[in-house]
């Protein structure tokens, strides 16, 4: 059951609305269609094919600028107060996408790796390195088009060739296309190729994202390909940019995570930590984490969710009674932030959120692609119902 404190402020704060990937150091991720986009550099011709570099554009879930690699999902100065396993995390670059338009039949790509491990032994190289291309159809929704399926640091694939142009269209309309990078890898360097005759312009990055913070199943653990990971499937299914700070076994709601949160200009913020934690830890660190995400967003929505239950658990009493005590400590914590007059809390049940059969994870802890589409399922509501009444509050 989905838990929604309806106490609302009548007063709404706006928040900053500086760029996303184009803010200086402790500005915010939020992107401004009205802007214009850089100036693109010179494409490379090679052959037949133009390759542009990615790094320039505004990649929707790079969320700060100043950032040691181009790539990374925190800035450089994090390092220096996070444990080194969060920092070497941040270097993946999970939730990040390309948007572009082109009107080329032919979308190749080519990347550098950070990591040589380019797959793990429960999850494919497709969704540790690869990247994942959708475009856009007749109807306006994003549909997957291929994948690449690395087997080396250096990748170039061509992702599609000969695509269908628009119906009733003439050959000066183009497609859109999202373009996701790998979840558990880092990369270096990431160009687009096209025809090269053919025109490409990346679009703009959107403002207000939904910020997810977690565990290794927020950051992507173990999806097939980038655009199955929650983040990504929730993005598109509510047409919004996403950042996704999942820690692999690192989601432990720590409060310097809280204050480079409260540096992004987020429309609702997740935090979905308990497969990471205890309910001692729960009752410890609950509380003072939202404490500190409301000095810098007041009233910003946010989400509690509860552990998930792991798939196997039926047969062990011991995986139950963790799962109750995480559950119990960040009940209560909603409950103690509910009394304190804390508004904008919502609160979402763990039990189903893999569903009900002990099919949805590929290990009994982290989900396949059946249970990333349950975890959608379970956000999606909850999260419309979020937006709608920070919408609702903002055109009073």
């Amino acid at each position: 059951m989905t838990k929604i404190n309806r106490r609302v402020a009548i007063k709404w704060t706006l928040q900053s609305t500086a760029l996303l990937g184009l803010g200086t150091l402790g500005q915010s991720v939020s992107g401004d269609h009205t802007l214009q986009p850089r100036q693109m550099d010179e494409p490379e011709i090679d052959g037949s094919t133009a390759w542009f570099d990615v790094a320039n554009w505004e990649v929707e879930g790079r969320a700060y600028r100043e950032t040691a690699k181009p790539y990374d999902r925190l800035p450089a100065k994090a390092e220096a107060g996070l444990r080194k396993a969060v920092w070497d995390l941040s270097r993946h670059s999970a939730g990040m996408v390309a948007r572009f338009t082109t009107d080329s039949t032919v979308v190749k790509v080519r990347y550098e790796l950070s990591s040589p491990r380019l797959a793990m032994n429960h999850m494919p190289a497709t969704g540790v390195s690869g990247v994942d291309l959708y475009a856009k159809t007749e109807g306006g929704d994003l549909r997957w088009v291929n994948v690449s399926r690395p087997t080396q640091t250096s990748v170039e694939a061509t992702l599609a060739k000969g695509i269908d142009s628009l119906s009733n269209s003439n050959s000066e309309e183009s497609r859109e296309f999202a373009l996701y990078f790998p979840l558990y890898n880092g990369v270096e360097k990431l160009e687009i190729g096209i025809e090269k005759s053919a025109k490409l312009k990346p679009m703009l990055a959107r403002k207000k994202p939904i910020v997810f913070y977690g565990t290794s199943i927020m950051h992507g653990a173990c999806a097939s390909r980038p655009g199955m990971s929650i983040s990504s499937i929730l993005g598109r299914r509510l047409n919004r940019p996403v950042v996704n700070l999942g820690f692999s076994g690192n989601g432990k709601m720590e409060l310097p995570i809280a204050d480079l949160i409260g540096e992004l200009d987020p429309s609702v913020i997740a935090v979905d930590c308990l497969p990471n934690m205890n309910g001692k830890l729960v009752s410890e660190r609950a509380v003072p984490f939202v404490k500190r995400l409301r000095k810098y967003h007041p009233e910003i929505p946010i989400l509690l969710v509860e552990d998930r239950a792991m798939t196997n658990s039926v047969f062990y009493q011991r995986s139950k009674d963790f799962h109750q005590q995480n559950r119990a400590s960040l009940e209560a914590a909603y409950q103690s932030l509910l009394a304190a007059g804390e508004n904008n809390i919502f609160y979402l049940d763990g039990q189903k959120l893999l569903g009900s059969d002990g099919e949805g994870a590929t290990d009994g802890s982290h989900p396949s692609d059946l249970g990333m589409v349950r975890y959608a399922d379970a956000y999606e509501p909850v999260l419309r119902r979020m937006l709608k009444e920070t919408t609702d509050r903002r055109t009073r």
